[in-house]
């Protein structure tokens, strides 16, 4: 059994939280949904991206939850993942800005760029 550490923290959050976002909420209205948005499909819609692009984003953030998650027990995968992560967060936050969507909708990618930066920092 591995000894927890912050960095073991910050992989479960941010892993926990893209399952959450990805697979649990994804059809369901909240309010950092881009744009108008209801889901997130519609987010993607609102940005001006390709259907490929949902499936692509999707996949690949579920695919770094899983690698997170997994890197408790394998921690030379974290810092790959942590990077996917992190440069997929830019890309929120410049999805947000091209919508010119309010302050308050960039929180979540906002706070898992910081986690993902920190987990990088205590990884590297």
């Amino acid at each position: 059994m591995p000894e927890f550490d912050i960095a073991n923290i910050l992989q479960i959050i941010i892993g926990l939280g893209l399952f959450n976002v990805w697979i649990l909420r994804s059809r369901r209205n909240t309010g950092f949904r881009g744009g108008d948005a209801s889901t997130l499909r519609e987010e993607f819609d609102e940005y001006g991206l390709p259907v490929w692009a949902f499936f692509a984003v999707g996949t690949t953030k579920i695919a770094a939850a899983v690698v997170l998650i997994a890197g408790v027990w394998l921690p030379q995968v974290v810092v790959p993942a942590a990077a996917v992560v992190t440069v997929l967060m830019v890309g929120a936050l410049a999805m947000h800005a091209k919508v010119k969507d309010p302050p308050a909708r960039y929180v979540p990618a906002l706070t898992v760029l910081a986690m993902t930066v920190a987990l990088l920092i205590l990884a590297w």
